[in-house]
């Protein structure tokens, strides 16, 4: 019996506490995210991250990548990488989804959806096929990868283009769709 009262005490503190979830569109009002001290931050905005998703370490060219664990049954974890230019850099929007476009076989034309986040502009992407996995300095494919999937937007955040790019098997990334609605729409203006 303390079990159960126990058990109903700390699911009343999840859903009283303020900060332990954070809601963004209705679609996404039951992914939790980290409430990290400082946020996450980059060209001028500050975000939270799904709570299962974990940070892996540097790598070049990104302000952080995180790890979404593989759904059952998919060989792989994928991944969200975050990159940030600068400035007046990076490129536009439809080059840069017709490049990672270019990364996939068999991939239709993307399909570009727009929309505003908190006052800023997102452009976002999705494709599907056999991914080249590109890499390195010379983003040379590092093998075909069937089945694969990515969720792309760019944020046309104060200080520059913000880019998103979750990578992975296709039941992995769709199983993260929610998660990564939930982290653009916690995107804010520092």
């Amino acid at each position: 019996m303390n079990k159960f009262i126990i058990l109903g005490f700390a699911v009343a503190l999840l859903v009283l506490v303020p900060g332990c979830t954070k809601k963004g569109s209705s679609q996404s009002s039951n992914v939790a995210l980290t409430k990290e001290v400082p946020e996450q931050t980059a060209a001028g905005v500050n975000w939270s991250y799904p709570a299962r998703w974990t940070k892996s370490g540097p790598r070049s060219m990104r302000v952080v990548t995180y790890v979404i664990p593989a759904a059952e049954g998919d060989p792989e974890a994928a991944e969200c990488a975050v990159s940030y230019f600068g400035a007046s850099q990076g490129g536009d929007v439809d080059m840069n989804f017709q490049r990672w476009a270019g990364q996939f076989e068999g991939a239709q034309t993307p399909t570009r959806k727009d929309e505003n986040i908190n006052g800023m502009s997102v452009a976002r992407v999705e494709i599907a096929g056999t991914y080249l996995a590109p890499a390195g300095p010379m983003m040379e494919s590092q093998g075909a990868k069937q089945n694969f999937k990515l969720l792309g937007a760019i944020v046309e955040a104060p200080e520059g283009k913000l880019f998103f790019k979750l990578t992975g098997p296709a039941k992995t990334v769709e199983t993260a769709a929610a998660e990564m609605d939930a982290l653009l729409h916690s995107i804010e203006k520092r």
